[in-house]
């Protein structure tokens, strides 16, 4: 049977939701809710099997519902995704889950007791670059993980409810989770600063994990280029990872240093330098495999990859960042 779906919010991300998970050959799209009405004429042209509708009731009370996506401002999520868990719904949520780990925590609690699923709309998980970066990681083939360094910087969307970390950041920790624990990160600073509005639009983030692995993450909303990049070091084998690349995103270099005591000096680096190898990857649209999971974890009622104690772990993280920017200092995780 297919999944039976609708969609609140079909503004900025929302229609490409509705595409993607309406072309998934499981999932049957029944509902598009927006309070914009011109949204709807437009939308019902390219998709007159769906019904559209202003009022978010009538897909609460569709009984015939599986799973509602949501696509709205951050400041809606937890409201929303409150009541569809209420309606007995399983429901997608575009990150972040929600504004703090109360509200994560409270989603959680409810999906356990009405036995719903929560999925986060963590897309750079479901990517085959990080699925492949991710594999390398957990098979050993990098050695001893060292440090995470990314990149993620445009011009725009400035947005007025969250600063750049909870808009471009949150890509970088979800990419982190593909094949490290959150939950292990033990500090978070972060620095930023607000130049245009209220809210941070140029920002760094450190994160140190309980291994010793490092992470640092730089985003920033003006800047006149686009960088999507990252570096994955490992004690045997490093990578990097350019998002902007129409292929060949990722590069393994056989290269490292190492420290060896056989000289009179107790730190005497040994450089190592091998090949370069660019992995093959599938070109799906990334989008489309999430999708494609969700429907399958509904259907074999597994857990998916990006859960939403995935989601709570990012937003645990967000809010320590946000406490280490009001405070100008490293702040330990969980703690105030």
């Amino acid at each position: 049977m297919p999944i039976r779906t609708g969609i609140i919010g079909l503004g900025y991300w929302g229609p490409n939701l509705l595409r993607t998970f309406g072309a998934d050959a499981d999932c049957e799209m029944v509902w598009g809710c927006d309070l914009n009405l011109e949204r709807h004429k437009k939308l019902q042209r390219q998709y007159p099997a769906v019904k559209f509708t202003s009022d978010v009731d009538d897909l609460l009370s569709d009984k015939s519902l599986d799973l509602i996506l949501i696509a709205t401002p951050t400041a809606t999520h937890f409201p929303l995704a409150k009541k569809v868990l209420e309606a007995g719904k399983h429901v997608f949520i575009e990150k972040p889950m929600a504004r703090t780990t109360k509200e994560a925590d409270m989603l959680l609690k409810l999906a356990k007791k009405k036995k719903k699923q929560i999925f986060v709309d963590h897309t750079f998980v479901f990517a085959p670059a990080v699925q492949e970066m991710a594999r390398m990681a957990k098979k050993g083939e990098l050695g001893e993980l060292r440090y995470f360094d990314s990149t993620r910087i445009n011009l725009g969307l400035i947005q007025k409810d969250i600063n750049v970390l909870w808009d471009l950041a949150i890509h970088d920790l979800s990419i982190l989770s593909a094949f490290l624990d959150l939950k292990d990160v033990t500090e978070v600073a972060a620095h930023g600063n607000a130049y245009v509005g209220e809210q941070e639009e140029v920002a760094h983030l450190q994160l140190t994990f309980r291994s010793g692995f490092s992470a640092h993450v730089h985003v920033s909303w003006l800047s006149p280029v686009k960088l999507r990049s990252a570096i994955l070091c490992g004690s045997k084998a490093m990578i990097t990872y350019d998002d902007t690349q129409p292929s060949e995103k990722l590069r393994v270099y056989d290269k490292g240093v190492e420290r060896t005591g056989t000289k009179a000096d107790p730190f005497f680096p040994v450089y190592r330098s091998g090949d370069i190898r660019i992995p093959a990857l599938p070109s799906t649209e990334t989008l489309s495999l999430e999708a494609r999971h969700i429907m399958t974890c509904l259907q074999t009622k597994t857990n998916p990859l990006a859960s939403g104690e995935h989601g709570r772990s990012v937003v645990a993280i967000l809010e320590a960042a946000d406490r280490s920017l009001k405070l100008k200092r490293t702040v330990p995780l969980g703690k105030k």
